[in-house]
């Protein structure tokens, strides 16, 4: 009998502790979390006549909306920079994030049937969405990029810089917000699903209280506080000073940013991880 339990590979065992997010376990089914995120990024457009077209049409026809409306009718300025590119820059930081909040607040209610059958770290489903959509997100900066490339070709006065490299920094501080405030409204969903049907609204509200439309400098001072308190605001103003060279680095904002999601992304796997222990009786 004794040589029968010396056998076992794995022992699964309730968690007690507060503290023991189990992340080293993460990373052994790391072989699940790559067959999520490809059936995520193949899901999304299956059955679709243009397929992974829509990758570039949504952010094209935003931006193209975004120019006619916020900057040919309403006026508001861009800092010098072609409305297309300024206007793509936002839209391309926000959308992933966007994305990326909106599905991972639906973890526990969307997989409830596969959670209550199968046991892996529950951590899986939240990141391999994160992940499916940076590939998302990757193709739609190749858009940009491209973009990019036409006006500079063109002449116009737009700088790509050194602070370029900042890109990765950006891309993961992205993520890791979208994911603990995904997860710390996952878990309250459990219990409250008014939740639910606030988070798109939330989520678009949210972006006229950033920096995607228009940019720090012409925002009244007396709300400029009410911007820059959204973490993405100065996220999307770093990337916009990147590539295109518009506006300033806010350092300072940029420092808020990086401690703002770094507390909320605690906070949510702690959350995360405490809620799954009992959420299949509340869902």
């Amino acid at each position: 009998m004794k040589e029968q339990e010396e056998d076992w590979t794995l022992v699964i065992e309730p968690r007690s502790k507060l503290f023991d997010l189990q992340l080293k376990e993460v990373w052994r089914y790391r072989d699940l979390l790559v067959m999520f995120v490809t059936r995520d990024f193949i899901s999304v457009y299956k059955q679709t006549i243009l397929g992974p077209i829509w990758f570039f049409l949504q952010p094209l026809f935003t931006t193209i909306t975004f120019t006619l409306v916020f900057g040919k009718i309403a006026g508001i300025s861009t800092n010098g920079v072609p409305p297309l590119l300024f206007y793509m820059a936002g839209i391309t930081c926000w959308n992933y994030f966007s994305a990326c909040i909106s599905s991972t607040s639906n973890t526990f209610r969307g997989n409830a049937g596969i959670f209550g059958k199968v046991y892996f770290p529950r951590l899986i489903s939240p990141i391999s969405v994160v992940v499916s959509n940076m590939l998302k997100f990757g193709v739609q900066l190749g858009l940009f990029l491209c973009l990019l490339g036409y006006y500079l070709f063109t002449g116009t006065n737009v700088e790509p810089n050194v602070f370029m490299l900042l890109l990765p920094f950006i891309v993961v501080i992205m993520a890791l917000l979208a994911l603990g405030l995904g997860m710390l409204i996952s878990a309250m969903t459990t219990k409250y699903r008014d939740l639910q049907f606030l988070i798109g609204f939330g989520v678009q509200l949210a972006m006229y209280a950033s920096t995607v439309i228009y940019p720090i400098s012409e925002i009244p001072e007396k709300y400029k506080f009410i911007i820059l308190a959204n973490p993405m605001s100065s996220i999307i103003e770093t990337f916009r000073y990147a590539f295109l060279g518009s506006g300033t680095l806010p350092w300072g904002y940029l420092a808020y940013s990086t401690v703002f999601t770094l507390i909320v992304f605690f906070l949510g796997v702690l959350v995360f991880n405490k809620v799954e222990k009992s959420f299949l009786d509340t869902v």
